[in-house]
């Protein structure tokens, strides 16, 4: 198998590319179930954001559901710019999990070695996995490592961290989970700060993971001061993938893509800082928000809370800020009582909004001047 990709290949679907060009570690023979590869998927051209997402499909360690947990996964992905790349990993009775962690690890140096090529941009190289491939999913992103400089192998000298992980009705500690404890490493057990932001979904149905297995992750993360998003659909069989049919559990990539966006994964510009001030009739807001709307489609939105005690200053961090260039400005009014006082009475009948057309330019503050009748 040829793993070099010409101009003209490079943006055709269904690529494979051997982990181990040579042969895999560990390998107990020959043939697909002992050659570890990646298929890859990428957007055209002029639709690609420099996001990569490697999709490993579930199956228990033991099969791989690559239909509707990978190649499905993969054309989705792709219809929003992210370039998609499905792992098909080594799996038991044959293989330990140790080596399926060993496989996934070198997909992402892989990956990373050849961003350039794919178009890629280092820092926006997240997983995404389906139950065993949930798992996985999340031990590189707690057991990532920086590579090793003086590995012979250039591909062994990239990191092994993900900048994301999407582990979707994962296993998260086969002991606290009851069955197949020794093949399911706790990965709640391995968070810690450095571990990458994880956005995890599950469903209160599932009866073959529970919906436990994904609060123990989320609490894990919370603890370390990791940035994590749960979401738990009350309906859902386990293995729904895309939740093709079900349009209550299908919301869930619909609200990735929104945390991929609002973490400034979708967009090759860099975020800036913005500070500045919202006065009415020159006095602070009682209580309030200050919303950015990028004009770009893939462009993070900036919010940040408004209250009184900071006498109409705010401050958006560079980490959550918005990107250089044309926005909306909301300012949405909620309360004039910032506390409240025990006599029952109501300041504001209705949320009110104020909206216009912002320029948005780095170290530049915004303040606002404002008139209660600008407000609707």
């Amino acid at each position: 198998m040829s793993n070099s990709i010409t101009s003209d290949q490079i943006w055709q679907p269904d690529h494979l590319l051997a982990l181990w060009p040579t042969g895999a570690p560990q390998a107990q023979g020959s043939g697909v179930l002992h050659e570890p590869q990646l298929t890859v998927h990428l957007p055209p051209v002029a639709q690609a954001n420099g996001c990569g997402v490697i999709v490993n499909p579930g199956g228990g360690y033991r099969i791989l559901a690559s239909d509707h947990e990978g190649l499905q996964v993969a054309r989705w992905l792709n219809q929003y710019g992210i370039a998609a790349f499905v792992l098909r990993y080594r799996v038991g009775p044959t293989y330990p999990t140790s080596v399926s962690l060993l496989d996934a690890q070198r997909a992402v140096r892989l990956v990373r070695s050849r961003a350039q090529e794919f178009a890629l941009d280092v820092n926006r190289i997240g997983m995404l996995g389906f139950s065993a491939g949930g798992h996985l999913a999340l031990a590189v992103a707690t057991k990532g490592d920086q590579g090793d400089a003086q590995a012979e192998d250039p591909i062994e000298q990239q990191s092994s961290q993900v900048n994301f992980a999407v582990p979707v009705y994962a296993v998260t500690n086969g002991a606290k989970r009851g069955r197949k404890a020794d093949e399911y490493t706790p990965t709640d057990e391995s968070v810690n700060p450095q571990t990458a932001p994880c956005f995890i979904v599950h469903t209160h149905e599932d009866a073959i993971v529970p919906a436990t297995q994904a609060t123990l992750i989320y609490d894990a993360l919370l603890r370390a001061g990791v940035k994590a998003e749960l979401h738990i659909f009350n309906d859902g069989e386990h293995g729904v993938g895309l939740a093709a049919g079900d349009p209550d559990v299908a919301e869930w990539p619909k609200l990735l893509l929104r945390w991929l966006r609002r973490r400034g994964l979708l967009a090759h510009e860099e975020r800036c800082a913005v500070s500045g001030s919202v006065l009415c009739a020159e006095q602070p807001l009682g209580l309030g928000w200050l919303t950015l709307i990028p004009k770009h489609a893939q462009h993070p939105i900036a919010r940040t809370f408004l209250h009184e005690r900071e006498g109409g200053e705010f401050l958006i961090a560079k980490e959550n800020g918005p990107i250089v260039g044309q926005h909306t400005l909301q300012i949405h009014w909620v309360s004039q009582q910032a506390q409240y006082d025990g006599s029952g009475r109501y300041s504001l009948e209705r949320s009110l909004k104020y909206e216009r057309a912002v320029d948005i330019v780095a170290d530049q503050r915004l303040d606002i001047r404002l008139q209660a009748r600008d407000f609707v």
